[in-house]
């Protein structure tokens, strides 16, 4: 099976009732191929001049597709913009900058294709369960893609105060996406560590730069220097272990209660987690009211099942709940609250055809709706891996 032949295959539109009441934040709708969501806006403010706390959106949208977002620009110029891969088109005015908050669903229209007959037949009968009974809903890969060869948490070291370690991962761990100059830079890293001044005259990719110029000028002070990682991009290193953490809380969650046969383990990432096939009537409802917290020494769960559960999650990756915490930079922290243990698609449709990519194979399209935060791709994993791995179903991306 193949998904995301072509970025049109992936299609997502944002789904709100944001209030352009008039104010100082520009409105626009961005529409982007082929980009995720931080490339596309880069481009937007370096064609604009515009400072980056000025702009303000609701979610990361898939780098591999056609997606649409809000986004509001304090100061932001009353017009559209073209760009390579990027089409921005004004709106209007607001009072308030848009936020995840203001997003009530996300819209998808899914194509997989290149699919035996049977490999359709099983997804049909998939998508059957999955609307009566529903799909965890675990955080998919996107959400860890800081995660490196190594296999650790930026944030983890972060959270034990091993800055130097912290900023390794973040600079110098290869990453499978990396590119030609990435990974020349990389090795160049891993090569000079700690040999600031050499490695400043090599490297020129801002996010690193930036690091590396602050270490040139205070050599061994890592902790400072982690001031110099852009704070949005902190803000994805914690979300990467914050997700894992909950991951791994909801699997142990399934699997404590959902008898064997009816389990099946699908690769997220490099982890494995635990899916459903169906649930009694009794664990359904269960399942419904279920909400499991984010992670963090912020968790206001200290006691209990639940709370051992984090523990638990914690201690593989030799952290105790009461170190998910940072303590600088200070504007750098954990989410709080709590994510729903299950997700029910809604309006969830699909059409069959031939392939017209692969010939003599078959398409699937699927449409439906999904609330905030709720990811696409794990539906996609639920009706195609009920077999084996990731990398045993013949899942391609």
């Amino acid at each position: 099976m193949k998904l995301k032949q072509q970025p049109e295959d992936f299609v997502v539109e944002e789904v709100t009732q944001f209030p352009l009441d008039g104010g100082p934040f520009a409105t626009y709708v961005l529409t982007k191929r082929s980009l995720g969501t931080p490339e596309a806006l880069d481009k937007v403010r370096k064609q604009w001049k515009i400072p980056l706390h000025a702009v303000s959106y609701g979610g990361l949208k898939d780098r591999h597709a056609v997606t649409t977002q809000w986004v509001t620009i304090r100061g932001g110029p009353p017009r559209d913009l073209q760009l390579n891969g990027v089409r921005l088109e004004y709106r209007g005015q607001a009072s308030r900058a848009f936020t995840s908050d203001d997003i009530l669903a996300n819209r998808f229209r899914i194509v997989l294709r290149d699919l035996a007959p049977q490999e359709l037949q099983a997804a049909i009968a998939a998508l059957d369960e999955v609307k009566q009974w529903g799909l965890p809903n675990y955080f998919d890969k996107q959400r860890f893609g800081s995660v490196g060869w190594s296999g650790d948490f930026v944030a983890r070291a972060w959270c034990l105060g091993d800055y130097e370690r912290a900023l390794w991962l973040a600079l110098a761990d290869p990453h499978d996406s990396d590119r030609a100059a990435d990974k020349k830079e990389k090795q160049f890293l891993r090569e000079h560590w700690g040999d600031w001044a050499e490695c400043k005259k090599v490297v020129r990719n801002r996010f690193r730069r930036a690091v590396v110029a602050q270490l040139a000028d205070q050599p061994g002070q890592y902790r400072r220097a982690m001031a110099a990682v852009r704070r949005d991009q902190r803000a994805l290193y914690l979300a990467a272990l914050q997700s894992y953490l909950w991951n791994a809380m909801a699997s142990e969650w399934i699997r404590q209660r959902v008898p064997p046969e009816d389990c099946f383990e699908v690769v997220i990432a490099r982890w494995t987690f635990t899916f459903y096939r169906r649930l009694n009537a009794q664990l359904l409802n269960e399942f419904r009211e279920t909400q499991l917290p984010l992670p963090s020494a912020r968790c206001g769960v200290k006691t209990g099942p639940v709370r051992e559960l984090m523990e638990r999650a914690a201690a593989e990756l030799g952290l105790e709940v009461r170190q998910l915490r940072i303590k600088y930079p200070r504007d750098s922290f954990f989410s709080k609250g709590d994510r729903p243990l299950v997700f029910f698609p809604r309006e969830l449709a699909h059409q069959t055809g031939d392939d017209e990519l692969n010939p003599g194979k078959q398409q699937l399209t699927l449409s439906f709706e999904l609330p905030r935060g709720s990811y696409a791709t794990i539906l996609v994993k639920r009706i195609t891996e009920d077999r084996s791995s990731e990398e045993g179903s013949g899942l391609e991306e």
